[in-house]
């Protein structure tokens, strides 16, 4: 599965890993968080170093949809049932800075995007209210939002009972715009390392970043890897890990004006795709959806099929080019966490939890850690990062916290017990295909991709979920904190640090 933004093109070329160096900063992540943080810090003159296990826009930024809104489909809603109207006003205004920032980044760089009147739209009539609910959060946060015409409604070539619209919202290629900023970095000064994984991060003696490859030394860490990789704080219980899909098609002449997203289940996200969005594009439609929490899906590959059956009904002529999957987190109080790490010493820093808007989120997230680490005095930030820095706990975010809770211990207990129900050895699994079997007392994962079956410890090494399957990616996911594990057990995202111990084929210990 492969995302229809990561076609060939020049890859930034970043600089031979040199174990020992010091640099003022260091930012662990190459999508557009690290790399907005980092080009921010380097045009304030600081020496900056980004550093990232796979390539740039690897994980999340890549699986982005490309849709650079602050309606959100039903985001402002759901934050204002639960908080005051000062801190919705606040994110829309981190989310309006984000926004103009990326898109003047892009203007300078030259990377192309479009506009477009977004959606946040109804299925059926059940989902009306919440529209409307919506619609009443934008306007009171300032946003000049509209309730479609029924004219327009009946227009709609897929089931539309109703919208609330906000128009000159953007669509962008997340890759493009990710690479144009290393390609920034590079220039400027910046130092950029690919293919180097991060294995732990630590303030003392002196603030530094441990790697397979050695040491880097810095005053300021940044940590912009999706979520945390330090346990510190525990942020992974404060957040949970949401999996979705993307499928693009092509389509006979224009497929649809505008970019949409449901407010009722399933979920159905969409938008076009044009020259205009940057030479080389195969497809005309995106249509994403059928998100769930991180390894608790019955069948990952299922909720793809359900998105490409949804759209050849409604658009018959569609003809499929790619399909793609992505992982973000929300938190439980609803607002991203940004800011200094707790036991960090003031010297390692975060982002997580944009709740798939990080196309805005992350350069507002950026803003705010960049103000930060330069040390700008309060009075001259913006009003929005001091709202959002000392927004309380309120009792339904603890609530969403402790069912959140429930579903892990959950998820801990079946995983255990399911395994038990089965031994190694077990039968060679069919290509694409994993289970997870019994041996003495130990959960192993047996799979077969490309031809080779490999048996893995199917017990994440973050915290001891027994790993499930995902027959969409082919990927060992955990259902406690959404770490994910190639099928050679090598580490892919999230919490965990360490790969899964492989085993002999038939599951024995070596």
């Amino acid at each position: 599965m492969r995302p229809l933004w990561k076609i060939p093109q020049d890859e930034p070329v970043g600089a031979p890993f040199e174990p020992g160096a010091r640099h003022d900063v260091i930012v662990v992540g190459a999508g557009i968080t690290g790399l907005s943080t980092a080009v921010m810090l380097t045009r304030a003159g600081l020496d900056v170093a980004v550093i990232d296990a796979g390539a740039v826009a690897e994980l999340a930024t890549g699986g982005n949809t490309g849709k650079l809104s602050l309606l959100q489909g039903q985001r402002l809603a759901v934050i204002r049932r639960h908080h005051p109207a000062s801190l919705v006003r606040a994110y829309v205004d981190a989310n309006r800075e984000g926004m103009d920032w990326l898109t003047g980044f892009a203007d300078t760089a030259g990377v192309p995007y479009t506009r477009h009147a977004d959606h946040s739209y109804a299925q059926t009539a059940d989902g009306l209210d919440t529209v409307r609910a919506q619609h009443d959060a934008a306007r009171e946060a300032g946003l000049p939002t509209r309730i479609l015409s029924s004219r327009e409604v009946e227009e709609s070539p897929f089931p539309n009972a109703g919208a609330v619209v906000l128009d000159d919202q953007v669509a962008i290629d997340p890759v493009r715009v990710t690479r144009a900023l290393a390609g920034e970095l590079l220039t400027s000064g910046g130092t950029l390392h690919t293919g180097i994984r991060v294995t732990g991060v630590h303030a003392l003696p002196e603030a530094r970043v441990e790697t397979a490859d050695g040491p880097l030394f810095a005053p300021h860490i940044v940590l912009a890897t999706g979520t945390p990789i330090t346990d510190r704080g525990l942020y992974f219980t404060k957040t949970h890990g949401q999996r979705s899909y993307c499928v693009s098609f092509r389509v006979p002449g224009d497929a649809i004006e505008g970019t949409f997203l449901s407010v009722d289940g399933p979920t159905r996200s969409i938008r076009p795709v044009s020259e205009a969005d940057g030479p080389g594009r195969t497809a005309q439609l995106i249509v994403g959806g059928n998100g769930h929490p991180v390894g608790r899906s019955e069948s990952e590959a299922a909720a793809v099929d359900d998105l490409v059956s949804w759209t050849r009904r409604w658009f018959p002529d569609a003809e499929e080019t790619h399909r793609w999957s992505a992982q973000d987190y929300e938190s439980h109080n609803l607002i991203p966490f940004v800011g200094a790490m707790p036991r960090g010493l003031g010297r390692i820093r975060f982002a997580t939890g944009y709740a798939k808007w990080g196309l805005s989120n992350a350069p507002a997230a950026a803003l705010r850690l960049t103000a930060e680490i330069l040390s700008t005095p309060r009075r001259e930030r913006p009003r929005w990062m001091t709202t959002i820095g000392t927004r309380l706990t309120v009792p339904a975010d603890l609530g969403r916290g402790a069912v959140e809770g429930g579903k892990v211990a959950a998820a801990l207990a079946s995983g255990w017990t399911e395994a038990e129900s089965r031994a190694v050895p077990v039968p060679r699994p069919e290509e694409g295909a994993g289970v997870v079997a019994n041996r003495a007392g130990r959960p192993v994962g047996v799979s077969t991709v490309d031809g080779v079956t490999r048996a893995v410890s199917a017990v994440c090494t973050h915290l001891g979920g027994v790993l499930d399957w995902n027959d969409a990616e082919c990927t060992w996911d955990c259902p406690l904190h959404a770490s994910r594990f190639a099928p050679d057990g090598t580490r892919l995202e999230g919490p965990a640090l360490r790969d899964l111990r492989p085993l002999p084929r038939d599951g024995r210990p070596d």
